[in-house]
C-alpha cells in the first residue's frame, strides 16, 4: 500500500507538465502532514489526551509496532526522541527534503517520469509529468464518488480529502465540477465523524498546523 502523502503528491502534481498544482510552501507542508495522518491512523502517533503526562495537544508516540516504512519509521523516531512537540513544529521538521523524497518514490514506481532544467536559463526546476496514470485514476475514482456523487468515503479517502481541504486543492482536481460544491463537500468530510476520536483530534491538529505554518513564513517573507 502507498503512503497517504505519495498519494497525495501524486494528486497535487498537473498530470500534462508535471508541476505542482499549489504553491512551493504549503505543498511541503501538507505533505508533511499526510505523514503525521497516516501515523495517526494507525495510531502510532497522535497528540496527547487530558490526563495524560504530557500538554494536552503536542504529539506522542505511542507504545507499539514500529512502521515498517522507513519514512514513517524516520518520523516516529524524529517525534518519539524529541521533547513533545507542536504539530505544527513537527510538519516543519518533517518537511525538509519530504517532497525530493516521495518524488524518487513515485518515479520508482512508474508513475510519473522526472524532468529537470532551468527557468531563464539560470534556476533550475523539477517536474514530474505523468507516465502511468492507473493509480491516480483509482485514487481520482474514490475521490469523485465522495467529493461528487455523495458516497461514504473510507477513512483513507477521508484522510486524503481532508489533506487536500486544508491546502484548498479538491476543486482542482474536478474543474469542470462546480467548485463552490466541491470545496463545501471536502470541508464536510473534512470535519465528518469518519474516525476515531484521537483520529479525529490529529485532523484537526493537522489541518491547523498546516494553515499556520504556511501562513507565518508568508508574514515573516512579506514584513521583510
Amino acid at each position: 500500500m502507498t503512503l497517504l502523502a505519495e498519494d497525495l503528491l501524486l494528486l497535487l502534481l498537473d498530470d500534462t507538465s508535471g508541476k505542482p498544482v499549489v504553491d512551493g510552501t504549503r505543498m511541503p507542508r501538507v505533505l508533511a502532514g499526510a505523514v503525521l495522518l497516516e501515523l495517526a491512523l494507525g495510531d502510532v502517533v497522535t497528540p496527547a489526551e487530558p490526563g495524560e503526562d504530557v500538554k494536552k495537544g503536542r504529539l506522542v508516540a505511542r507504545d507499539g509496532a514500529r512502521p515498517q516504512d522507513p519514512l514513517l519509521a524516520r518520523a516516529v523516531d524524529l517525534i518519539g526522541t524529541s521533547k513533545p512537540m507542536k504539530p505544527e513544529t513537527a510538519i516543519e521538521k518533517l518537511a525538509k527534503n519530504l517532497r525530493d523524497e516521495l518524488a524518487k518514490r513515485i518515479v520508482g514506481t512508474g508513475w510519473v517520469r522526472e524532468e529537470k532544467g532551468k527557468v531563464l536559463g539560470i534556476f533550475p526546476t523539477t517536474r514530474w509529468p505523468e507516465v502511468d496514470g492507473s493509480h491516480e485514476r483509482a485514487l481520482r475514482s474514490e475521490l469523485s464518488a465522495a467529493l461528487l456523487d455523495g458516497a461514504t468515503p473510507t477513512p483513507r479517502t477521508a484522510a486524503l480529502v481532508s489533506l487536500l481541504s486544508a491546502v484548498d486543492a479538491a476543486p482542482k482536481l474536478f474543474p469542470d465540477a462546480d467548485r463552490r460544491a466541491v470545496k463545501k463537500r471536502a470541508k464536510e468530510i473534512a470535519e465528518g465523524d469518519w474516525a476515531g476520536k484521537a483520529v479525529r483530534t490529529s485532523v484537526e491538529a493537522v489541518n491547523a498546523a498546516i494553515v499556520v505554518a504556511a501562513t507565518v513564513p508568508a508574514i515573516v517573507a512579506g514584513s521583510g
